[in-house]
């Protein structure tokens, strides 16, 4: 049972306003905010001067367990994560095995349920191999259904290069299709001219003009349309150029909106200037582009064509890693400093806290229809996470937690730190150290 807790006097930020207040967390609920007084068998926690945030919801992991556990496990990026603000993840099909049936997928939840620290909810792979079986499945009561990272298992599993299999989905399934969006033909042709260039050791710089604007926009466009055919509901995941974000909608509030997407935080962090001193280990799919790119997706962040920001967080080995370009596996590890990444921006000016939270907490748990989390209100689950804003910080192998035990941004300095982190009322990461008594729940969807 969760401890009770009482924060006094902290900085709430929730809902589009910052508010300086009280919170009571009891038996895992928040179950008072305002002015209150203190009471018997509380800890208290004198909250002056920092900050109070819903717990992060990170809409897109690859936390590789089972199968893949030598990259990383649902114990290990949990642990991450929460050391990052993070309280709930939604992790994607491309473990081993492939999440393509029900069985594995309650599999997964199984084994989350012993493991992992933070909230827990997982995608259905799905492609061309069980299209049919998904199709008839009652898919409501689910996060979603994606394909991404299933092609890495074998081509032709992108569902936005195959329109016929796009067609018999989206007129058929009744959840959010979440899909990696680009036109592998694209990617192929234009290997094969780097290759002719440059053989098997094409430079990394060469992957935004492989991975292209062109395949990206082309393939989100046709899926948008073919979507709208059907009024699907339409997640284009990890969006990586500004000429994709005006294929998006910011004139009717989240809710309405049948086609959404998202940026991964990394392609606001970085752009294609950082490849000369980081080389492959910013090596993702879809590519980090240009700087222009960059700035286009904050943009659209901000304006709301983008509802979400994720981490696509996807460990590898740094042996897996540091490979020549072909063999070099696409992905990095991001989880647990993907809110100081966006906390950074606003300290750069760049984003209010308000927004940070609407993107990180509120959209996640709106989109996905996440049972009471997201938001600090009366009744809700007790996810909240207590940042200092003032507390500089730089990132070292002896903090990262990551299994993989690197990370892109080694080096970096950041000026907010992550102090506490309550998953469903425990303080689950306190100051650098963690209770691991109790482990997260799995994530509720909400009825229609």
């Amino acid at each position: 049972m969760a401890a009770r807790t009482l924060i006094k006097n902290v900085s709430i930020v929730n809902e589009g306003q910052i508010t300086i207040s009280d919170i009571l967390i009891d038996k895992g609920i928040i179950l008072k905010i305002g002015q209150i007084l203190e009471t018997d068998h509380a800890t208290v926690i004198d909250g002056t001067g920092k900050y109070l945030l819903p717990g992060i919801i990170d809409g897109q992991v690859h936390f590789r367990d089972p199968g893949l556990t030598h990259k990383g496990d649902l114990y290990t990026e949990s642990k991450a994560a929460v050391a990052g603000g993070v309280t709930s993840f939604i992790d994607m099909p491309n473990t081993n095995p492939n999440v393509l049936t029900m069985d594995i997928l309650n599999e997964k939840y199984r084994i989350a349920s012993e493991k992992s620290l933070a909230n827990f909810g997982f995608f259905l792979g799905v492609n061309g191999d069980n299209l049919d079986e998904v199709i008839a499945l009652d898919t409501t009561k689910l996060l979603g259904v994606s394909d991404d990272g299933l092609y890495f298992t074998k081509k032709g599993n992108l569902l936005a290069d195959n329109p016929d299999t796009m067609e018999k989905l989206f007129s058929n399934c009744k959840s959010i299709i979440a899909i990696h969006s680009e036109k592998e033909q694209i990617v192929e042709e234009n290997e094969n001219i780097f290759r002719e260039k440059y053989g098997e050791n094409i430079p990394v710089e060469c992957h935004p003009l492989i991975r292209s604007e062109k395949a990206c926009y082309e393939a989100t466009k046709r899926a948008i349309e073919i979507a709208n055919k059907h009024k699907a509901r339409l997640h284009i995941l990890h969006l990586t150029t500004a000429a994709e974000t005006h294929l998006f909608r910011n004139d009717i509030p989240l809710q309405e909106k049948n086609i959404t997407t998202e940026v991964s935080v990394h392609h606001l962090w970085f752009c294609d200037k950082d490849y000369k001193k980081l080389g492959t280990l910013i090596k993702w799919n879809p590519a980090i582009k240009t700087e222009a790119d960059q700035k286009g997706l904050l943009k659209a962040l901000l304006d709301d064509r983008i509802d979400l920001v994720t981490t696509d967080h996807a460990p590898h080995t740094l042996e897996e890693k540091l490979k020549p370009y072909f063999q070099s596996m696409s992905g990095a590890p991001m989880v647990q400093h993907s809110l100081n990444c966006m906390l950074e921006f606003y300290h750069q000016g760049l984003i209010s806290l308000e927004k940070i939270v609407e993107k990180m907490c509120h959209n996640p748990a709106a989109l996905y229809r996440i049972q009471k989390r997201g938001f600090i209100r009366e009744g809700y689950s007790a996810d909240l996470t207590l940042v200092d804003l003032n507390s500089e910080w730089t990132v070292s192998k002896e903090n990262i937690l990551y299994k993989c035990g690197w990370s892109p941004l080694e080096g970096t300095t950041f000026h907010s730190k992550v102090i506490k982190t309550f998953v469903n009322g425990n303080l689950v990461f306190d100051n650098g150290s963690f209770s691991e008594k109790a482990k997260g729940q799995a994530l509720s969807v909400e009825e229609n």
